[in-house]
């Protein structure tokens, strides 16, 4: 009960918000590595997955991309990145101590997710809805841009969704190679025997991924086909009514 007591009392003090390495800090700095690793398996995924589906071909290496993004472990994957002569465990820029190698990590565990609802959601526009764009005299790349894109964007920003929560949490581990985020309060925490912070830290993870979560979701309602309020229907009023 005590550990409860001190861990609420760790979260409502200013003073573990504000200041160097603190809270707000180091959340800013785990909100920069997850945005710039989600960005940038965006800019490496997406188009290949999309253009793969326009073609309907390609299947078998967007699928196995997937599987081989899910079968090697971040953690271990950044730990070879940060051992290896390249990219090291140097500082870069904003991203701190081995910024580089939790950049590449985390975009290339961006991919599967990203890869596959991207191309899932070209392959599965209709083929009727196809067949019509192909009657009015559209081109590949108009079929593509007008027709496929449009209905297809709902579930890509789906795969987006879930990578966006999924990095968000698995960048924690840069604390693990003295990197930057909130990890660091974590990891600081419990080898302090301060457990309260170490606790704390891993609920404002939770609660940011939440928030995430949300937001992401209304992104996708967003930008999902019929979701315009339908016109109200008018109710006839009685014979005689007014009079």
């Amino acid at each position: 009960m005590k550990l409860f007591e001190l861990t609420w009392q760790y979260l409502t003090t200013a003073a573990s918000w504000t200041g160097e390495g603190g809270l707000l800090d180091r959340m800013g700095e785990q909100l920069l590595l997850t945005v710039t690793a989600l960005l940038v398996g965006m800019l490496v995924g997406l188009p290949l997955a999309l253009w793969l589906g326009h073609l309907g071909r390609g299947g078998f290496l967007a699928i196995n991309i997937s599987n081989i993004g899910r079968a090697i472990p971040t953690f271990a994957l950044l730990a070879v990145l940060v051992t290896a002569d390249w990219p090291g465990p140097a500082y870069f820029g904003p991203y701190g101590r081995a910024g580089l190698a939790t950049l590449i990590a985390l975009a290339l565990f961006a991919l599967p997710p990203l890869v596959t609802n991207a191309y899932t959601a070209v392959r599965e526009v209709s083929a009727d809805v196809l067949e019509a764009a192909d009657g009015m005299g559209m081109s590949g790349l108009q079929r593509f841009w007008r027709v496929e894109l449009p209905l297809a964007l709902p579930l890509v920003m789906s795969g987006v969704r879930l990578a966006l929560v999924q990095v968000w949490a698995t960048a924690t581990i840069a604390a693990l190679v003295a990197g930057p985020g909130i990890g660091a309060i974590i990891v600081s925490g419990f080898a302090r025997n301060r457990y309260s912070e170490g606790i704390g830290a891993a609920l404002v993870v939770a609660v940011v991924a939440l928030v995430l979560e949300v937001l992401a979701a209304l992104v996708q309602r967003a930008v999902t086909p019929g979701r315009a309020a339908a016109p109200r229907r008018k109710t006839r009023q009685p014979v005689g009514a007014g009079v």
